[in-house]
């Protein structure tokens, strides 16, 4: 969340942000309320001074009316105390919780948007959109003609966006997240496998509601854990309410992980098949760095996608993200948009990773500090997160646009030692 003092000494700039963000944010009440605290605070401190000359002075008091009225006025005096104490608990539950809807600062340069429409193209990767001398497929007719990718199971025994990957597409995942992997610890990242659960104190750290109408989370009834939507929930948690030395800083984390999202009114054409789903694997790129280092990390970790999708021989657009479509959290974001032949009537962009720098944002929700050697005090880290690979988005855009007249499938030729074939054909075919 923003720094307190930050939003008290700059009201009209996080009133635009919110706005600019379509958030809804009643930031006049929190500085409202901020001033009532600091009064109470002000007469608390003014209550105990007086308190404790009262009490002092009832060992000079020589007679036995004047020592009780003295202890009556400290008694009436310790109530005062209560009372006010109760007003700046009051106003700080309050401000806390005006303070954790509004959103980060947005960077100078975010393009000003309501939605993903408002997004500017910054630019493209090195794979040309391809031609086809034949009217491409989508993914799931060719999943399902491929017998690679089950859709019918996954709802009969799951519910609707669920699947079953089969046959060759399980290759093909863990061929993706393998890639992902070893591209991520060459870059000097550390692998890790995370838990697919976390507390919600972690959630709501992250900036994910976990519970309530506008949640995308599911959580687990009767217990504080929910099932992540991304390994950014779990990697994040990892340094909740520690300090590490300022020498260590970046760290930087990659983490396996399944991630749950409930998708609520995600429907529609350009959803369908493996796009928008209930369950996929996702390799995360996750962050934690000096302020100085946040700016350069962010870049780095989207030359990493860029990287990915590259040698994945992929066509893709790289766009800056609108401010009304950033989420809380991010200060900038850049999205990667694969092309996707069989998406509308005649191929669209489709999104498949982003990478957010969230500043400080997330750490003062997590209390994830630093500290400088020699120096006093601690301040917070900066956070930053990435997608390296969404498994069932990598997995439509590598479907259609290595699809062939016949419906095999090329497997691109960094996938193909752990595939182990060069074409994904029918089981007919092969026959």
């Amino acid at each position: 969340m923003l720094d307190r003092k930050f939003i008290i000494d700059n009201v009209e700039l996080v009133k635009t942000n919110c706005k600019n963000r379509n958030v809804t944010a009643d930031v006049e009440r929190l500085v409202e309320l901020e001033l009532s605290r600091r009064t109470a605070q002000s007469e608390i401190e003014r209550l105990n001074a007086e308190a404790n000359n009262v009490a002092k002075s009832i060992a000079a008091v020589k007679t036995t009316e004047e020592k009780e009225a003295k202890k009556e006025l400290g008694r009436t005096l310790r109530e005062q105390v209560t009372a006010a104490k109760a007003d700046v608990e009051r106003c700080e539950s309050e401000i806390d919780s005006i303070q954790r809807i509004i959103p980060n600062m947005s960077h100078p340069d975010c393009p000003i948007g309501e939605t993903d429409a408002e997004n500017l193209e910054l630019s493209r990767g090195k794979t040309p959109i391809p031609k086809f001398d034949f009217k491409p497929l989508d993914h799931l007719t060719l999943g399902e003609s491929l017998d690679i990718i089950d859709f019918e199971s996954g709802a009969n025994v799951t519910g609707a966006g669920f699947y079953f990957l089969k046959n060759d597409a399980v290759l093909l995942d863990l061929a993706l997240q393998q890639f992902a992997i070893r591209t991520l610890i060459n870059a000097g990242f550390t692998p890790t496998v995370t838990p697919d659960l976390a507390r919600n104190e972690i959630l709501q750290g992250t900036g994910f509601i976990p519970r309530g109408p506008e949640t995308q989370i599911y959580s687990i009834d009767g217990t504080d854990l929910s099932l992540v939507a991304t390994a950014e929930i779990t990697l994040g948690g990892m340094l909740a309410g520690k300090t590490v030395d300022a020498d260590s800083l970046p760290l930087k984390l990659c983490g396996l992980s399944h991630c749950f999202r409930t998708e609520a009114g995600a429907a529609g054409k350009a959803s369908r098949g493996l796009y928008r789903v209930h369950q996929f694997t996702k390799v995360e790129m996750f962050a934690f760095t000096l302020p100085e280092q946040s700016d350069a990390v962010h870049k780095e970790m989207l030359a990493i996608e860029c990287k990915i999708f590259d040698e994945l021989g992929i066509a893709y657009r790289i766009v800056d993200t609108a401010t009304g479509d950033l989420g809380g959290p991010a200060y900038r974001k850049f999205d990667i948009e694969a092309w996707m032949p069989g998406r509308g009537d005649g191929g669209e962009f489709g999104e498949v990773t982003s990478t957010s720098n969230c500043t400080d944002y997330q750490a003062r929700r997590l209390n994830a500090r630093y500290r400088n050697k020699g120096e006093k005090g601690t301040k917070f880290v900066h956070t930053l997160n990435g997608t390296a690979v969404a498994i069932s988005r990598a997995l439509v855009a590598l479907i259609e646009n290595y699809q062939q007249e016949d419906g095999s499938i090329i497997v691109p030729e960094v996938l193909r030692a752990v595939v182990g074939k060069d074409v994904i054909e029918s089981k007919r075919a092969e026959k």
